[in-house]
């Protein structure tokens, strides 16, 4: 069995896998050799012998136990009918919702639409270079993708006092998000995705509602998951309670982020974990590094562990940093 789904379906406790969020992107060289004669983010993502190549770059370099797959998930609006722009300095940028115009796509002009994404996917599984590693696909969850979709662009600021004014389009809206996420989840297993991961990025935006919105619709989109065979890790940054979410949402294994103490998480959590580095620590020296990557791989030593970020790699992230960080978690023992 690969590390990483020995890890999290047989609990293994001898090695700790590792992969890392955003490992496919702007730090490397070669990224950014292919990302300077494609300005179009989503179009790039859509081409499938590109987004396999981007995708294989840290593997080739790494050696990394996981390939996740070069996508985004507002693959998903984008794939229902939204328009999703990517503007330098400001990130996504949505279009109005046309609620009668997503609600007449069909699940073969959704599949057709972004089907570039599971040609990657099958294309990067089947690469000898894949040989005991996992290719791991991925979606945002019901509450990011809602988030997204009606407010439009990333809510930095927090969410405005009118999103949960309309409840019916919310409603009509989760229907169709999960709908989707199934149908998007279902084909990147069958084009050869091994591990998916749900993020939910702004689940730390929800005070209240937190089960109507967060925990019951990322449930259903686990239990599917798990229904097709392969391990599910949510990552739902940001929120403060993850021993609840574990035991409402039932994931294979959680992603932690950064600003949560390993030590209380390792207590209270008895499914695999992942995560948790700053990804800032990355941006310091080899000394700190070692010191704060070993403080994770000590608290989870007899803990089936995952190793990877809190949250994406860092743009101005070095090379050899990232080659330091993979040694220390080889040499760990």
């Amino acid at each position: 069995m690969t590390p990483i789904k020995n890890c999290i379906v047989n609990k293994d406790t001898t090695k700790n896998p590792i992969w890392l969020m955003r490992q496919a992107g702007r730090y490397l060289p070669e990224f950014r050799e292919i990302r300077k004669e494609n300005q179009n983010f989503i179009k790039l993502c859509l081409n499938s012998d590109l987004a396999s190549k981007i995708t294989l770059q840290p593997i080739k370099r790494f050696g990394f136990d996981g390939a996740v797959i070069f996508s985004d998930i507002l693959i998903l609006p984008y794939g229902v009918g939204q328009i999703v722009e990517f503007e330098k300095n400001f990130g996504p940028r949505l279009g109005e919702i046309d609620l009668e115009k997503i609600s007449n796509i069909n699940e073969i002009n959704f599949t057709e639409k972004i089907s570039e994404v599971y040609k990657a996917i099958s294309k990067t599984s089947k690469d000898p270079i894949m040989n005991n590693r996992d290719m791991i696909g991925f979606v945002g969850a019901p509450w990011t993708i809602l988030v997204y979709m009606i407010n439009r662009s990333s809510p930095k600021k927090g969410l405005s006092n009118e999103f949960f004014q309309d409840e019916s389009l919310i409603n009509k809206l989760l229907l169709i998000i999960e709908k989707y996420l199934k149908l998007h989840i279902k084909n990147q297993v069958e084009a050869g995705a091994k591990v998916i991961q749900i993020f939910d990025s702004w689940a730390g935006l929800l005070k209240d509602k937190i089960p109507e919105y967060i925990y019951i619709p990322t449930s259903n989109i686990v239990e599917y998951t798990k229904k097709l065979g392969v391990p599910v890790i949510c990552f739902p940054r940001g929120i403060k309670d993850y021993k609840n979410f574990c035991e409402s949402v039932k994931p294979d294994a959680i992603n932690i982020d950064y600003d949560v103490d390993p030590k209380k998480i390792v207590s209270e959590i008895k499914i695999p974990i992942q995560g948790g580095l700053d990804p800032k620590i990355l941006l310091t020296d080899k000394e700190n590094l070692k010191k704060e990557v070993e403080k994770y791989l000590n608290i989870f030593k007899d803990h089936p562990y995952v190793f990877n970020l809190g949250h994406g790699i860092l743009p101005e992230t070095k090379i050899e940093m990232v080659e330091n960080l993979i040694k220390i978690v080889r040499n760990f023992k």
